[in-house]
């Protein structure tokens, strides 16, 4: 990889983002609705309110299913983070089958520039737009709670290693699915197979993660699979971080060590199946 060429390549990727803020509301749009509609009517621990319960036995339950989230929504909202490290990346994948179509890739592949440069380029990029997204998510989560409706609570306190760990846990897992999405994009002709295959990726991934159900309401075979998902990993670090640790088996930089490896073995073989696409013709 040539620094040079890379870094060009990859200004040239980050101003086409900045130059389209169509696209950012629209990576926004899913995950709003989702705190608003999902997060606000599916916010069951309303239900512990019952008389039959004592304070001590609320506690207990809360603790049980959301693992040291103060409510639903705080637990809802930190899983939507993962929703945006997955979601946001699609269209990164897609953005190369156009340029394909378009013939912009294929002067791009003309140029002096190898495939390790645009494959580079196209995955810090897609990576750097998931993670201004998650942040927006989360501080829209903290201000539904300012105007009466069920908000995100902090109730630890973050410190400096917190906020980097959130920011390395958003990182890894929008490079594990920008990979595994450019390397589609760099090997599919066709917009449309593209996106049948990536919605048969990304709904199972994501309702196979502890992202979205209260961890104490899945049956022990589900749990199962959702301790090994990245998405799974990359909140329960958020998680940690925002409302403490005490209810995880592990510390936050094992769940990083975890999406390191994901994101090391989704990057190799991305890279491989990127230069096949990439080579020259015969």
């Amino acid at each position: 990889m040539n620094v040079r060429r890379w870094s060009a390549l990859t200004k040239r990727e980050l101003l086409k983002i900045v130059r389209n803020p169509a696209a950012i509301a629209t990576g926004l749009l899913l995950p709003v609705l989702y705190l608003l509609l999902f997060g606000q009517g599916f916010n069951f621990t309303s239900f512990l309110n019952s008389p039959y319960l004592t304070p001590v036995q609320r506690t207990q339950l809360l603790h049980q299913y959301l693992l040291g989230a103060p409510d639903y929504f705080s637990y809802f909202a930190a899983g939507m983070v993962g929703f945006v490290g997955v979601t946001a990346t699609l269209f990164v994948g897609a953005n190369v089958i156009f340029d394909k179509l378009f013939g912009t890739l294929k002067r791009t592949a003309a140029s002096p520039a190898t495939a390790a440069d645009i494959f580079g380029a196209r995955l810090v990029a897609g990576s750097i737009q998931p993670v201004g997204l998650a942040f927006l998510v989360l501080g829209l989560a903290i201000l539904l709670g300012d105007v009466g409706l069920a908000g995100l609570h902090v109730t630890a306190a973050v410190t400096v290693v917190g906020a980097g760990e959130i920011v390395a846990a958003i990182l890894l897992l929008s490079l594990m699915f920008a990979s595994l999405f450019l390397a589609l994009g760099f090997t599919i002709e066709q917009p449309q197979t593209y996106f049948a295959l990536v919605n048969a990726i990304n709904l199972p991934v994501l309702l196979t993660s502890a992202a979205l159900y209260p961890w104490g309401a899945m049956p022990a075979w589900l749990q199962g699979i959702a301790s090994y998902n990245p998405i799974t990993l990359a909140v329960e670090v958020l998680r940690i971080d925002l409302f403490g640790g005490n209810f995880y088996p592990y510390a936050a930089w094992v769940y990083l060590l975890g999406l390191i490896g994901w994101a090391l073995a989704m990057f190799a073989v991305a890279t491989l199946l990127t230069q096949r696409a990439l080579a020259p013709k015969n």
